[in-house]
């Protein structure tokens, strides 16, 4: 990669991307922990003991923090930005909070970009889902294409629209990892793991989300508080075994809530 890039953050995504990207000494990196910019050597990029040093040069910046300092380090870094660099934040935060990072950022000159990363960085890499919304979301995308990132779609103009995508998609995609486990839980103490599985495997829809959505929503409209009874006997089920049902309760609640309720489809939708 020439000299031009920098990455902020080298966790498990900034060192993943780094070693799969092979962008050399000419790219920056800096990160709070001396043992993460002592591994930046061995992924060939050149380690910095501040952030000024490492964005010193960059015209293209990557932001992989941890979520809770996606913001601090849009405040931290923005005033040592080079004019017109663009800044992609790809943490895992909120819009508001992109928001709050892309105002501090390009009212010290640069230009931010909120990147949405839809998948895990293993085994993908550099081909991993990148959604990204913003001004300068077309420029960037010729700039991570550059960088050797293949997956890349842009969604809009508007910071925030990726994240929300993102933020949004984890409520599925995080919520069922989390009801798998109170269901495995439960499962296992009650010694019925392989006819609990089956039954699901008999019972499972291949349907587009789309579909699938709109047939959850019907249900819960028309049987909503019928099944918010029923997952108030499978949350005393929970408890019997000994397992707490965080995921149950909040399904009993929504269940009981969207009860003849539909929900207004945008006219886009």
């Amino acid at each position: 990669m020439k000299q031009g890039l920098a990455l902020v953050g080298f966790g498990e995504a900034g060192s993943t991307f780094a070693a799969a990207g092979q962008w050399g000494a000419g790219a920056r990196g800096f990160d709070l922990h001396a043992e993460r910019r002592a591994a930046m050597a061995g992924a060939g990029i050149t380690a910095c003991a501040d952030a000024a040093t490492a964005l010193e040069q960059a015209e293209l910046v990557l932001c992989l923090v941890t979520a809770d300092q996606a913001l601090v380090a849009a405040n931290d870094c923005a005033p040592l930005l080079q004019p017109g660099a663009i800044w992609c934040d790809m943490n895992s935060v909120a819009p508001d909070t992109k928001r709050a990072a892309a105002k501090a950022v390009e009212a010290a000159g640069g230009r931010y970009v909120d990147v949405a990363v839809l998948a895990p960085v293993e085994p993908a890499r550099l081909a991993v889902s990148l959604l990204l919304a913003g001004k300068a979301a077309s420029e960037a995308e010729v700039a991570l294409r550059s960088a050797g990132f293949t997956n890349i779609r842009v969604v809009g103009d508007a910071v925030g629209r990726a994240s929300a995508i993102k933020m949004i998609r984890s409520v599925m995609v995080k919520g069922i990892e989390a009801l798998t486990a109170e269901m495995m839980l439960a499962a296992e103490k009650a010694e019925v793991t392989d006819e609990v599985l089956a039954s699901l495997d008999a019972s499972e829809k291949a349907l587009p989300w789309r579909e699938r959505a709109d047939y959850n929503i019907e249900r819960m409209v028309t049987h909503g508080l019928r099944r918010a009874a029923e997952m108030e006997e499978s949350a005393k089920t929970l408890q019997g075994l000994g397992v707490e049902p965080v995921m149950t309760a909040g399904t009993v609640r929504r269940q009981r809530e969207q009860a003849g309720k539909l929900i207004e489809r945008s006219p886009t939708a």
